[in-house]
């Protein structure tokens, strides 16, 4: 079968379709036949070049060249331990090497696709959308009324986030460039920020939480504009186009500085790691479904253009989702 690869860190040009054998699943294993997957920032920035990123994934090579997390459709084979899936099932959710005609999964980490949700809707939802619901939810412990702005609002995540804000009853505020005021609107801002003509943390409006998918400001300026017992969530790494040393080591210093400051002061910062949950991605199925909840995918790639996939993703300017489809 022929699968997205990696052997060796660097620029999108390492990422190349090989053939590889069909994976056989385990005891708890559900084997996929893959109809569509999705990119998301990590999976860019496991193949980039950085110390940090060596000692992690492999200090020489890769120790685990398959790439790909969010995966879309039909079971094909289950492991003797399965009892919630049948061949033939349509699915969704998270797997190793899901950029890949056939993929693997765990039994826990997959749910029933629901039939008016399409493949490529499907394999956008798993990362990006249990990020956007785990932090505003679990972190941020967003409510009803509450005064609520996405930093990064059109990305992968960003446009998830708005989404789910505005389902939870939140007055939504997005941060966005010109060109994707129109798109932030139609997917339910309240209010929109350009951030080439303004920046939020020097506005008079509070926020009750802030979900900061960007990290491009001090938490002395987030700080200013939090209300008394606001919470700032900070769910990314600063965008694609930061190299993976310079995202790992954000992640760590704000980690470090947010604990300080959430351990002194009234006012919450809040970093977590996004967890494979099947009630969770039933719930946004299940949004979906309501129409409360609307992938906004912005490109779609065959299985064999995925480098270039990658190297779009890599700009940094991604609009919502970019998937990967075996049906192109």
């Amino acid at each position: 079968m022929k699968a997205i690869r990696y052997c060796e860190y660097g620029s999108a040009d390492v990422v190349k379709l090989d053939e590889v054998e069909k994976p056989v699943p385990n005891d708890n294993q559900v084997l996929v036949k893959v109809q569509a997957a999705s990119l998301n920032a990590l999976d860019v920035y496991l193949t980039r070049d950085s110390l940090l990123g060596r000692l992690m994934f492999g200090l020489r090579k890769p120790r685990d060249t398959r790439l790909g997390r969010d995966v879309a459709g039909q079971v094909e084979a289950i492991g003797k331990n399965v009892t919630q899936f049948k061949p033939g099932n349509e699915v969704f959710g998270t797997c190793l090497g899901a950029l890949a005609d056939y993929a693997c999964a765990s039994e826990r980490a997959l749910v029933i696709k629901p039939p008016n949700v399409s493949f490529e809707q499907a394999a956008s939802l798993p990362v990006a959308g249990l990020t956007a619901l785990q932090g505003l939810r679990d972190q941020g412990k967003i409510q009803t009324g509450q005064k609520v702005l996405i930093n990064g609002a059109t990305g992968g995540v960003g446009t998830f986030a708005v989404q789910i804000a505005k389902s939870f009853g939140a007055d939504v505020t997005a941060v966005c460039s010109t060109r994707n005021v129109d798109l932030v609107r139609s997917i339910g801002a309240d209010h929109v920020i350009d951030y080439t003509k303004e920046d939020f943390t020097k506005s008079d409006q509070r926020y009750d939480v802030i979900f900061d998918n960007v990290c491009n400001h001090s938490f002395f300026e987030r700080r200013r504009v939090l209300t008394a017992k606001g919470i700032c969530v900070l769910a990314g790494m600063g965008g694609a186009g930061v190299k993976g040393g310079q995202a790992i080591g954000r992640i760590a210093g704000n980690l470090f500085t947010a604990r300080g400051f959430s351990r002194f002061t009234d006012q919450k910062f809040a970093q977590y790691i996004t967890k494979m949950n099947k009630d969770d991605l039933i719930m946004l199925a299940d949004m979906i479904q309501a129409g409360k909840l609307k992938p906004v995918i912005e490109r779609t790639y065959k299985l064999s253009e995925s480098p270039e996939g990658f190297r779009y993703l890599n700009e940094g300017h991604a609009r919502g989702k970019i998937t990967i489809s075996a049906n192109q």
